[in-house]
Order: C-alpha cells, then structure tokens, then sequence
C-alpha cells in the first residue's frame, strides 16, 4: 500500500529551497543522531526549543529528509527586510573570536543598520541566522583547527566490527593504456566502494571520465542495491561513508542523499586522509598483479607492448582477476557476511523511490 503521509516524498519532488532547509535542519539534529549529544545541550547551543528538536529527530526517523521540511510561511512571497548583505555581516560577527553572544551580535548589527539606513533586523531574526550556522564551522572559528578534529574527525576512533559499519570511496588513475571511444590510448580511472570490515567492493566504476560527485552518487546506488551476479553478495547502507575532501565528494546532493538514507557522511580532514591503508592496498592489488599482465600496462615495475585494448575487453579481462581479490578477502574476514549483509537492506528497499530521478 502506498503511503498517505504528507512527507512521503523522493527528493527530486523538492525544490532546492526545500532541500537546503531540510538539510539545515539535519545538520542541528545530527550530532544527537550520529554522536549521542544530548538534545539538551543542542537546545542550549544554538538557543532552540527542545520540543523543535524532539519533533525534527522524530518526523526524520520517521519519514527521512523530507519531513524535516517546513511547512510554508503565511507571507511566503512577500519582500523581507533582510539583505544577503546583512545576513553575510551577521554570519561574519557570529564567527568572530572572541565568540560574541547573540544580544552583542544584535547590538552591532543595529548600529550598522543605523549607519547605512537599512532595516535593523530584529533579535529573533539574528538568533535564527546563529544558530542556522554549521557547528563545525563555529568550532573552527573560535577554537582552532585542533578542537574541530577532535570533534568532527571521528571517524577512525576504532575499526569496523561488522559488515556495513563503514564504507570507504576512493579513485586511481590506472597506470595502463586503453582505447577510449575516439580509438585513442588513454589512461581509466577506477573508482571503487570498500566495505572497511570485509575489505569486500560493493560496487566499482570505470571508465575515462575525471572522477565527479555525480559519479560517486552513482556508484554509491550500484553499492547498496542487490547484484544480478551471485558472487557479489556485498549490499546494504552503510552506517558510515568515508572520503576524502575533494569536489568529487563533497556535493550537496551526495549529502541530501545520505542524509534521507540515515547514512553519516564522514569527510576527512584536508591532507589528513586516515585509514586509508585498506583501500590503497586494493589499488595496490590491482596494479601490481592484476594489470601488469594485459597489453599497455606502464606500471613502475616495467611495460607490455601489444596492441592496446578496448574498455569492454579492458573490463572483461580485468573482471576475473578483480573477482578473485575481492572473494578471497571475502572469505578471508568475513565467513558470516552472507548473513549480516542484509541487516540493513530491506530499510535500502523501502528508500527505492528517493534515489528516483
């Protein structure tokens, strides 16, 4: 039966400005979500009502991104006082150190206002632009690179203990020459999902194209849903998505997308990719066993002359080597897996209709 519920929604049936206020919303829920902090200290923090906070965790639980949504404002349409420029000035006061308090903030603002006969917002306005603004941007600001590390860069505080725990992404730009659709030698790129316990690839890509969030939202889907081939048993969300900092990770629509799946989305610290160990070891894998045997291979342990290969016969030759890496790791760790791997796919099934587009 299909829901009734005003939030049964696919995210591309939500204008951006319903995007952007759902994930701002999700953004002051997450640290009680994904990191225990009490609502409580939420609500102090950012100055909201614990009862806001206790409906935004239960309609998210209950419904995804989508129903932390807003209903409409009654003067939806109509000019507002406050400028862009107005609210870039109170972001900036707001991010200063010393940390300035609301009322200061308010103060100020006003004066300026006064100064260049605009509008002066009013405290509940400025409150509201305060709070709204990302916490680790606030702890950055005001304590230093150190304390955000401590506080946002968890993600390798311990190891993965079961399948599905943390997934990992990366791209490698393959030492090997193969024809692409112009019939010239190019360089591919791989980009592979990595299960962090199993070390077992969810889903994988290749091809010429630079590696792009798009791309890696794709690949992401490949990942989760079940696989026509019954040797890749690897399915399921994670409850963690590990990358890197790059463009090619860091989109908003990868981050709506995690967020409607009650998946963290972890970045790493700029220059400090930690527990990256495992997955460079797989494209160590591939370079040093797999492909030095194929035509074109320009690898640092020498090079195979021959006539280059096309993608198709690329991937049909790499396909067989690939599979006995990632079974033997496979058994190797996880004999169990056939078993858990589906802890959280049927919660994947029921989100079908988000990744719609």
């Amino acid at each position: 039966m299909e829901s009734t519920s005003p939030y049964h929604s696919s995210l591309v049936t939500l204008t951006e400005a319903q995007r952007a206020q759902a994930l701002e919303h999700f953004r002051l829920i997450r640290p009680f979500l994904e990191d225990g902090v009490p609502l409580t200290d939420i609500a102090a923090f950012h100055q909201l009502s614990l009862r806001t906070l206790r409906r935004w965790v239960q309609q998210y639980r209950a419904h995804g991104l989508a129903g932390l949504i807003r209903a409409a404002r009654k003067d939806q349409g109509q000019r507002r006082s406050l400028t862009p420029q107005l609210q870039h000035i109170i972001e900036g006061l707001a991010l200063q150190k010393p940390r300035r308090t609301v009322a200061n903030i308010h103060r100020e603002t006003a004066r300026i206002s006064r100064e260049r006969n605009w509008t002066p917002p009013s405290y509940s306005t400025i409150e509201r632009i305060v709070r709204q603004i990302n916490p680790a941007l606030t702890t950055l600001a005001h304590e230093g690179s150190k304390a955000y590390q401590e506080q946002f860069d968890l993600i390798y505080r311990h190891q993965a203990t079961t399948p599905n725990e943390v997934w990992q992404a990366d791209h490698s730009l393959l030492p090997i020459f193969v024809l692409n659709d112009q019939g010239k030698p190019a360089k591919p790129w791989l980009t592979i999902i990595l299960d962090d316990y199993s070390r077992a690839i969810p889903g994988y890509s290749m091809g010429f194209t630079s590696p792009s969030a798009q791309q890696t939202a794709l690949i992401l889907h490949q990942a989760i849903w079940r696989k026509a081939d019954s040797r890749w048993h690897l399915c399921g969300i994670p409850a963690r998505f590990y990358t890197d900092n790059g463009s090619d990770f860091t989109s908003s629509h990868l981050e709506q997308v995690a967020a409607d799946l009650k998946m963290e989305l972890v970045f790493s610290w700029p220059g400090q990719p930690r527990g990256r160990g495992k997955i460079e070891r797989f494209f160590r894998t591939v370079e040093q066993m797999l492909l030095p045997r194929l035509p074109g291979f320009v690898g640092d342990n020498g090079k195979i002359g021959g006539t280059c290969l096309s993608l198709s016969a690329f991937i049909s030759a790499f396909e067989p080597g690939c599979w006995k890496t990632i079974t033997n790791e496979f058994r190797r760790k996880s004999r169990r897996l056939p078993r858990l791997v589906g802890k959280r796919v049927a919660f994947s099934h029921a989100c079908q209709s988000r990744w719609s587009s």
